[in-house]
């Protein structure tokens, strides 16, 4: 050991057994070897000059080097206004009360402040034991010269369980907020990063490290932006301890020890890491954030207007030769000026020679869009208004948020701002989307009040009841998914998801109500179903994981929804589910393919039905072999898959009945295309999952791409709002070519 100036002094002990307490004058960068027992207390007497403007680390090590358990030493170390005590070997905890000794202990010393320019302080190192036989130990304090952090400038380390590292930065005048970045090429063993106040005691143990301030669990990646707001001292702490046990970074779970108080070998814990501190964005770049997504967002509406200017300037000259085509018949024209509630859906359908001639129409070989749009106006504007109407009544640690860390910007309360504020667009583009149909809306109203013959019994018959349930559900796609992303993780993920199922329930449904409009189902039908897919969502959520009983469950009712609806559209609605339906079955078959080989009356509906079939069952069998633990993106999978057969299905089928497609509505088809394929390619990047630990998560965490502020999945949020406003405009304007075509030349698919 070093040389050192010995005083001895004897004690009395509480029992009355006299104790020999050694004091001793130490030095800095000194390894003092020594032996301490039951009789002899020894009194490591230090001092140091402590500097007001300037922070120096001091780092207590101890090394036992007898391997004595039951009695280890104790550490107490004596500053001017703090304590630190500590045993070696150092009995760390993991899971199930796994316990873990470490010989060798290292402790960074909370340091003092000091008022006075500069002083010299006094600590103590006391180090005693209760065994009778000598335990061998050493001890070396020393000074860390890289104690405080600077700006821009990386630091690496070494750091174990019991040997955690500590550091102090101090905000530099200007910068507000910085990001605290700590990288590591291991990811094990896993550690924990910790943001904390300059107060002492610093909770630096894997046993504590999270009661105060900010933490992260990390494999090779940890970032926090922290705000000089949240530390009156503009200064703190950036605490690293590795943790005895790898769980929580996703790692291997060891064996339940044999015996409660086994002790278990952990190995060679240590890890290298290196930390760095930037200043993270100022104002000026959240305002140039927020200027460019409403930038965005209002070109539309710019673009929107002028669109809108030349259709109104072509209709307006279209009109004029129209008005010669109005019938004479006044009986025959729009009553608008009734009331929608003098009539309702069942004053039609409850009539039994009404429902036979159902049967006669709706069983034709060739249908028409005008067999299909025989009910009253007023009713089926009413019926559908009803979608939007219920629409509106469906309201709905750092380590558990699921963030692009090192691209998450905070703002007051939220930590991750800008993947907020880039939800704007499904706001603004369903707030627009919904102007688009209200004029819409106010043409045809007024064409049909002027007993426009073109309105009445022209084209796709317009029902905008659908539409404005469409626009609704962006906007409160948009709320939720902003909703989720205050905190993003596997529970809430739902609130993500739930309106996505809506938007593309909301779209198959518009597509068949097109051909369709007397036998769609109804809002609460509709929304029931709707509601029973989240609820299975939600279901998914909580037992779906590994769960064999729920997958066998959910696939029968897939596959059994799948035939039933199947059933439904082939059969126009005109099938009844009742004890005497597997009779009519079998017979069905005897008379079409045992009796007579004759192929099904309607090839087209039997193709898309045929291929719908397929898709959903294999979507099921995938479901029931892999069991993803994404149940609710599984789910929304079905829900597109089957959106996207149906749209092509659509085009495919208007194109063979020699309709054409106009050139507006071209241009969005191939817009909508495009903007689809790139907002895709920026979800898949993937930049954190919440199906795997917190700390695996950021491993895919990246940096920001555009203004140093919006991240990959932020241009997600901005092109797939761009490309559901795409698609909800090519479902309203792609019929628009049969605006001028009777109804009765209108073929039904």
């Amino acid at each position: 050991g070093g040389k050192c100036a010995v005083k001895r002094t004897v004690v009395v002990s509480e029992l009355g057994d006299p104790k020999t307490v050694v004091h001793k004058d130490a030095d800095f960068e000194v390894t003092y070897n020594d032996t301490v027992t039951s009789d002899i207390q020894t009194i490591y007497t230090f001092n140091h000059t402590v500097s007001r403007n300037k922070t120096e680390g001091v780092r207590v090590s101890v090394n036992v080097q007898s391997e004595q358990v039951e009695n280890p030493i104790l550490i107490v170390v004596r500053q001017k206004q703090a304590v630190l005590s500590f045993q070696v070997p150092l009995i760390l905890r993991g899971l199930y009360q796994r316990k873990y000794p470490y010989a060798h202990v290292g402790r960074t010393l909370c340091q003092p402040q000091t008022r006075a320019l500069s002083e010299t302080q006094f600590f103590f190192v006391d180090v005693s034991t209760l065994s009778s036989q000598g335990v061998h130990y050493q001890l070396r304090v020393s000074r860390v010269d890289s104690f405080t952090l600077q700006t821009d400038k990386k630091f690496s380390f070494v750091a174990t369980p019991s040997q955690p590292q500590y550091f102090k930065y101090v905000f530099p005048d200007g910068v507000d907020s910085v990001i605290v970045k700590v990288n590591s090429q291991m990811n094990f063993p896993c550690s924990v990063m910790s943001i904390q106040d300059i107060l002492c005691p610093v909770y630096d143990l894997d046993n504590n490290v999270a009661f105060i301030g900010m933490y992260q669990t990390m494999t090779t990646t940890a970032a926090i932006t922290v705000q000089r707001k949240d530390f009156p001292s503009n200064s703190f702490y950036v605490v690293i301890v590795v943790k005895t046990e790898d769980e929580a970074c996703g790692g291997p779970l060891r064996f339940y020890p044999l015996r409660p108080d086994e002790l278990i070998d952990a190995g060679n814990r240590s890890k290298v890491l290196d930390v760095v501190v930037s200043p993270a964005i100022n104002s000026e770049v959240y305002v140039m954030g927020m200027l460019f997504c409403l930038g965005i967002f209002l070109s539309f509406y710019v673009l929107t207007f002028l669109v809108a200017c030349i259709e109104n300037k072509r209709l307006v000259e279209w009109s004029v030769p129209s008005e010669g085509m109005v019938s004479a018949d006044a009986n025959y024209g729009y009553m608008g000026m009734e009331s929608l509630s003098s009539v309702e859906e069942d004053d039609y359908d409850t009539l039994a020679d009404i429902d036979s001639d159902k049967n006669i129409v709706r069983t034709k070989k060739f249908l028409c869009v005008s067999d299909l749009a025989r009910k009253d106006k007023r009713i089926l504007s009413k019926k559908y208004q009803i979608y939007f109407c219920v629409l509106l009544t469906l309201r709905r640690n750092q380590d558990i948020c699921y963030y692009n860390f090192l691209c998450a910007h905070p703002l007051g309360a939220l930590s991750a701002f800008n993947n907020i504020l880039s939800n704007l667009g499904y706001v603004m583009l369903g707030l627009l989307f919904l102007l688009i149909v209200l004029q819409r809306d106010i043409m045809h109203n007024r064409a049909l009040l002027r007993n426009d013959l073109a309105a009445l019994e022209c084209g796709i018959p317009k029902h905008f009841g659908l539409y404005y349930a469409m626009g609704t559900a962006l906007m409160m796609e948009g709320l939720l998914s902003a909703c989720y992303h205050v905190c993003p993780n596997y529970t809430n993920f739902q609130f993500d998801t739930s309106f996505m199922y809506m938007i593309a329930g909301l779209c198959m449904l518009k597509l068949y109500q097109k051909r369709h409009p007397d036998i769609n189902a109804s809002a609460y039908t509709a929304y029931a179903c709707l509601a029973a897919v989240i609820f299975f969502s939600v279901l998914g959520v909580v037992f779906g994981k590994d769960n064999t009983a729920f997958w066998i469950v959910f696939s029968i009712i897939h596959i059994l929804a799948t035939l039933l609806l199947s059933i439904q559209l082939y059969y126009m609605g005109r099938w009844r589910l009742d004890s005497g339906i597997l009779r009519r079955m079998l017979y069905v078959i005897y008379t079409d393919c045992i009796r007579q080989c004759s192929g099904p009356m309607y090839i087209d509906r039997m193709v898309l039905l045929v291929m719908g079939n397929i898709v959903n069952w294999s979507l099921a069998a995938y479901g029931l072999i892999e069991r993803p633990n994404d149940f609710a993106s599984y789910l929304l999978a079905i829900a597109i898959c089957n959106l996207l057969l149906y749209f092509a299905f659509y085009i495919i089928m208007k194109l063979r009945s020699n309709e054409r497609i106009q050139f507006l509505a071209l241009v969005c088809i191939l817009f909508t295309a495009v903007v689809w394929g790139f907002a895709l390619f920026f979800f898949f990047q993937g930049l954190s999952t919440w199906q795997k630990t917190p700390a695996e998560s950021r491993e895919h965490n990246r940096d920001c791409i555009l203004l140093s502020f919006f991240d990959d999945h932020d241009i997600w949020h901005f092109l797939s709002s761009i490309a559901m406003f795409g698609s909800f405009l090519v479902l309203l304007t792609m019929d628009d070519d049969l605006d001028t075509v009777q109804r009765d030349k209108i073929y039904v698919f």
